[in-house]
C-alpha cells in the first residue's frame, strides 16, 4: 500500500487564519467514519480534519465541510472532521503499519452514560482520530475498529487521569485498501485491531499531555 501522509494547511475564514489537517489518499480506499461529513461506511479519497473557532455556531457542518474541500481542490467523495482543538499540536502513531493521528481537546471530558444535561455541546473538547490500516478489512471488522478505537481512547484518558470516557463531540475515521483478501476481525486481540489500538493510545497518550 502506498504511503498516506498528512499534511498542515491553513485557510482565511471568518477573518482570520485557520489550520487544517489533509490526507490526500493514493487511490481511494475503503473508510468508515463517525464525522460530519461523508460518515458511514463507504470508499472515500481524502480526510480533512479542519480547526473552527470555539464560538463555531454553524448549524450545516456537512455542507461547509464540502465547500472546503472545494477550496482545496480535493476531488471526489471524503471525510471531514471539525475541531476547536489546534491541530498544529496532532501527534501520529505508528505500530506495525497501522497509522494513527489525534487531535486532542480535552476542554470538556465527559462521561458517556452521564445523566442528561441542558449545557451546550462544545467543539473545543473533540477527540478526532484518523487511522490508517494497510491490510482490506471486511465490512464488520471496519465497524469493529471503531469501538476497539474508542476502547483505546479510553484507556488512554484514564492514564491522562481523567475520569471520563471522551467527549460530546469525538469522532473517528478508518481507512483501509480495497483491494486483496478481507480481514474479518477489527477487536483488540486480533492482528490489526491489537495494532490499531496500541497506535490509538499512543497517539492520544501524547496529544493529551499538556504543552
Amino acid at each position: 500500500m502506498d504511503v498516506v501522509s498528512v499534511q498542515l494547511r491553513s485557510r482565511r475564514e471568518g477573518g482570520r487564519e485557520l489550520p487544517l489537517l489533509v490526507w490526500r489518499l493514493p487511490a481511494p480506499m475503503r473508510a468508515v467514519a463517525s464525522a460530519p461529513h461523508g460518515g458511514g461506511l463507504g470508499m472515500r479519497r481524502w480526510v480533512v480534519n479542519a480547526q473552527v473557532p470555539p464560538s463555531y455556531a454553524r448549524r450545516d457542518p456537512d455542507h461547509h465541510l464540502a465547500k472546503l474541500a472545494v477550496s482545496l481542490g480535493l476531488p471526489g467523495r471524503g471525510v471531514g472532521l471539525l475541531t476547536a482543538a489546534d491541530v498544529r499540536l496532532h501527534e501520529t502513531t505508528v505500530d506495525h503499519g497501522v497509522e494513527v493521528t489525534a487531535t486532542v481537546g480535552l476542554g470538556h471530558p465527559v462521561q458517556a452514560a452521564a445523566p442528561p444535561s441542558a449545557s451546550p455541546i462544545e467543539l473545543v473538547g473533540t477527540i478526532n482520530l484518523v487511522a490508517v490500516v494497510p491490510e482490506r478489512l471486511s465490512d464488520a471488522a471496519l465497524v469493529n475498529t471503531v469501538a476497539t478505537a474508542t476502547e483505546a481512547k479510553v484507556q488512554a484518558l484514564r492514564d491522562l487521569g481523567h475520569d471520563a470516557t471522551g467527549t460530546a463531540t469525538d469522532a473517528v475515521v478508518v481507512l483501509c485498501p480495497s483491494e486483496g483478501r478481507a480481514a474479518d476481525f477489527g477487536g483488540p486481540r486480533s492482528v490489526w485491531g491489537s495494532r490499531l489500538a496500541r497506535a490509538v493510545y499512543g497517539a492520544v497518550l501524547a496529544a493529551g499531555r499538556p504543552r
